[in-house]
């Protein structure tokens, strides 16, 4: 899996973090893994604490991990905390129609902290998804809102529209994941 680098959204700038990657890789037994890396002052930044994973919504509005996964005209919205806290929803198109997705068995979340290095590795399970992944090619959002210690949110992302920060538009699902392969 290759690293790829997410951006700061120009207008909310994070000084605290020198680099911040990602790594994707869809397996051909229906998972999908991501791997987050962030570099720089993890102290400057505010992570939530461990907790039973559980599923909650809101997470966006602190430090969160996110991946976009667009299938047709709909796509999933993943949420993942460094809690373990974690949310998954279903849109029928750019910000409509969203549902919360029932999810029997949660994605995996595991979290790597010290003072220079967060890392966050994710495994969801795709078929547990309503949707015909068989042959299917899939496009992928990666991003990430992080929370500094002074409660100044940063938006990162492969690719930022014009205008402010927008997870959801269609032009951030930029990978596409084949079948069995890497990002």
């Amino acid at each position: 899996m290759q690293a790829i680098p997410l951006n700061c959204h120009p207008s909310i700038p994070c000084e605290l973090i020198r680099r911040f990657t990602v790594r994707t890789q869809r397996t051909s037994d229906g998972m999908l893994a991501l791997d987050y890396a962030i570099e720089g002052d993890i102290a400057g930044l505010r992570i939530p604490s461990p907790c039973p994973a559980r599923r909650a919504d809101g997470l966006w509005q602190h430090t969160c991990f996110e991946a976009f996964l667009m299938h047709g005209e709909g796509y999933y919205e993943f949420n993942f905390a460094p809690s373990t806290e974690w949310a998954i929803y279903r849109f029928s198109a750019y910000r409509e129609g969203m549902s919360v997705v029932p999810q029997t068995r949660p994605p995996k979340i595991a979290l790597t902290l010290d003072a220079h290095r967060l890392e966050l590795n994710t495994l969801i399970r795709l078929n547990d998804l309503p949707i015909e992944l068989e042959g299917a090619n899939l496009r992928l959002g990666v991003s990430a809102v992080i929370e500094e210690e002074g409660g100044r949110l940063s938006y990162w992302a492969l690719m930022h529209p014009p205008g402010k920060p927008d997870f959801h538009h269609p032009d951030n699902f930029v990978l596409e994941l084949d079948s069995t392969d890497n990002a």
